[in-house]
């Protein structure tokens, strides 16, 4: 039902007819649209350090490029396919989906509605439409750099990773740290355990579990990739005497003394990096970050290493071994294989 207006009001929207052949929907049309980005997570948020920089990624674009901000928590894979729904009738600026957990609907929806602009974080759905921008990173280089600093750092030869689940993606932090421990010490041996069970990005006590059966068996260093589950792999190493390495953010702090260095992924820049593009025009695409992009590293690399927290910071033949060890993958020395490949 449309209200009565003025008479001055009346006139002013007959001179409007007159000059641009519409009414309110072509006033309508002359404004801008409003900015927004929706990001859709899925899992809660929580502790999980993974998930915590794709929401500072996207606040911090959202911010920038003074647009609004939503975020979409999803519990399981119905609730995901639930958000992602709710998420294109919203017909924001740009749909964030963040894991791999996205690439079957990723692989549908975007093509089901070729005006709505999506990015995919930390993967790309197989079937990618023109609409969906991949960002996705090289893990494993960090991962082969943390494995050169277990195999010289490691008193027992032993090491080990306590990481989410069994699957090719996550192997991606599980072979290139055996293979870097292997190359500065040839008869290390490698062992990994699995969380699993309903929660296993973020179920510390699980992580704990598998992180005292690695010790047990002698394992002195282990790699922590079970995202909100780390804190527990922490706890079962400082009660043994080992040491941990951390993932995706730096984690010195959650257990200082006890963490060695972290698998650093900066998810936040490339995320931000991204939607900046997709909000300047640019949308579709691949772009994959690794140590050349700057987009993947370890503390030992940084300039503040003094001040991380990390253990590592009190080797600085270590750290030497680090960086020469980086420049060589960077200039192709040396070829990390990744698992996902193969």
């Amino acid at each position: 039902m449309r209200l009565t207006p003025t008479i001055a009001a009346a006139s002013l929207l007959l001179f409007g007819l007159a000059a641009c052949g519409g009414g309110e929907n072509a006033s309508e049309a002359e404004a801008p649209p409003a900015k927004s980005i929706i990001l859709i997570t899925p899992n809660p948020v929580g502790t999980n350090s993974f998930l915590q920089l794709g929401v500072k990624g996207a606040e911090a674009a959202a911010k920038e490029l003074g647009a609004s901000f939503k975020l979409y928590e999803s519990k399981d894979p119905t609730s995901i396919a639930q958000n992602v729904d709710a998420a294109v009738r919203a017909k924001p600026t740009v749909i964030v989906g963040i894991s791999f957990s996205f690439d079957d609907v990723f692989n549908t929806v975007p093509k089901a509605n070729p005006d709505q602009q999506f990015l995919q974080v930390d993967s790309c759905a197989k079937g990618q439409a023109p609409n969906l921008a991949c960002v996705s990173f090289k893990e494993h280089e960090a991962a082969y750099l943390a494995g050169v600093e277990a195999g010289l750092l490691s008193k027992s030869g032993q090491i080990g990773v306590v990481a989410a689940l069994d699957t090719p993606f996550i192997h991606r932090w599980i072979e290139p740290f055996f293979a870097g421990a292997t190359s500065v010490k040839p008869d290390a041996e490698g062992t990994p355990l699995y969380v699993g069970g309903s929660n296993p990005f973020s179920d510390p006590a699980r992580a704990k579990s598998q992180a005292q059966t690695l010790t047990g068996r002698g394992v002195d260093l282990i790699a922590a990739a079970a995202s909100g589950g780390n804190p527990g792999v922490f706890e079962a190493v400082a009660a043994s005497g080992g040491k941990a390495f951390g993932v995706d953010v730096n984690q010195c702090a959650l257990s200082p003394g006890n963490v060695v260095d972290n698998v650093l992924k900066h998810v936040d820049v490339a995320e931000n990096a991204a939607i900046k593009e997709i909000f300047g025009g640019k949308t579709g695409g691949v772009k994959v970050y690794g140590l050349a992009e700057g987009g993947v590293g370890v503390n030992a690399l940084d300039d503040d290493l003094a001040s991380s927290g990390c253990t590592v910071a009190a080797s600085p033949d270590v750290v030497a071994k680090v960086k020469q060890t980086r420049d060589d993958i960077v200039a192709g020395k040396i070829t990390v294989a990744d698992p996902l490949q193969s």
